[in-house]
């Protein structure tokens, strides 16, 4: 007599708990794919849209209470130590962009679909002029010029006087070198655009070889901008990545790939950046090419004395200054990558003279990372 009711009763909480059970089992898949790919933004906004089926409010809060109990059991000590963690659009400098950031959908080289920040700037940096770059006699002191690569491409750069000028044919020890009119003791640079046309390039024009190359913003044209598209939360690569552009700075500005030094310096040219590593051409805009500090965090960002925040990489990882406050650097890996239970992984920037930021990409990126209008980054498209 009592066997139909039990089988009642029983059927009644079959009926109940299986869906519940293949919703559970559906939340734990879901977390843990966010996890392991580090794509939990794309999913949240997935599963938001998915939520809002009232048929399935019930079963998605049941599994949201389960959610827990199925990612703690899967997520050890180094999981967190190598947790991405993705941009945050709160630290760049007022006025680094010229519209407000986006999220739009968008492809990683490697064919992942993701979201990615579309941030748009101007090819100047938030809040200061840039240069100066090429002093003007060979008199004149630090004040008057910038800075350049080491002869040996380590340490910082050298500043770029009128005495660094004077003496380039002993620092490099060729006789070629004489970037100055001895008679009146003027430097020779680049004074007008189309000088910087024929000069900011690989391949200088033979009239403007032996010149200290400067361009300014003014050259741009009037609707010269830059847009990023940077992965909102970065994607771990399989096989690491060539370093085309570095990424962005947090003054909105371009950390560049590696200069072409080699052209640079065959066509006895100095390509001077300013103080803060970086210059113009027209197509780049103003762009970094060495880490001196200039777009550091505030200290106020770094209270454990970790190194500051310089900018974001192109696949969507923090880029951190060389040295933390005591002047160590970490033991860093081939892209000069290291992860933190606080930052997850993270780049740390070489040293100015070695003309790089990062070693390559440890994460997926979007090829290319900046449209420049007319002008796209390609493996081929390599600038001053």
């Amino acid at each position: 007599m009592f066997l139909p009711v039990h089988t009642a009763v029983g059927n009644m909480f079959f009926e109940i708990l299986m869906p519940l059970s293949y919703s559970l089992h559906f939340v734990c898949i879901f977390a843990l794919y966010a996890m392991q790919t580090d794509s939990l933004p794309i999913l949240r906004n997935r599963f938001m849209r998915l939520s809002r089926s009232p048929s399935l409010l019930g079963m998605l809060a049941f599994s949201a209470l389960a959610l827990g109990g199925c990612a703690s059991s899967s997520v050890n000590s180094t999981d967190k130590a190598t947790a991405s963690v993705g941009m945050d659009i709160s630290l760049f400098a007022e006025g680094a962009f010229t519209q407000e950031p986006e999220i739009v959908d968008c492809e990683t080289a490697a064919g992942t679909t993701t979201t990615c920040y579309k941030l748009v700037t101007s090819g100047a940096p938030a809040g200061r002029e840039p240069g100066p770059f090429c002093p003007r006699t060979i008199t004149d002191g630090p004040d008057a010029g910038g800075a350049w690569f080491s002869k040996d491409g380590t340490g910082d750069l050298v500043d770029i006087t009128g005495e660094f000028i004077l003496r380039l044919s002993d620092y490099y020890g060729d006789e070629k070198w004489v970037l100055y009119d001895a008679k009146t003791n003027e430097v020779r640079y680049t004074a007008t655009k189309e000088a910087c046309l024929g000069a900011a390039r690989p391949d200088v024009e033979e009239q403007y070889k032996q010149n200290c190359i400067e361009c300014q913003l003014s050259y741009l044209d009037d609707d010269f901008s830059l847009t990023f598209l940077i992965p909102t939360t970065p994607i771990p690569a399989a096989e690491t990545g060539r370093v085309r552009t570095a990424g962005i700075a947090l003054d909105g500005t371009e950390l560049s790939g590696p200069a072409p030094v080699d052209a640079i310096l065959g066509a006895y040219t100095i390509a001077a950046f300013d103080d803060c590593g970086g210059h113009i051409n027209v197509h780049q805009g103003y762009h970094y090419h060495a880490s001196t500090g200039c777009t550091d965090t505030p200290d106020s960002n770094t209270e454990d004395g970790h190194a500051p925040l310089i900018g974001y990489a192109s696949d969507g990882y923090g880029i951190y200054a060389m040295t933390d406050a005591e002047g160590n650097e970490e033991s860093l890996d081939e892209c000069r990558g290291i992860s933190d239970d606080t930052r997850g992984y993270h780049y740390h920037a070489a040293s100015p003279s070695e003309n790089l930021f990062i070693g390559c990409l440890h994460g997926e990126s979007v090829h290319p990372a900046i449209d420049r209008g007319t002008v796209l980054v390609s493996p081929t498209n390599t600038r001053q």
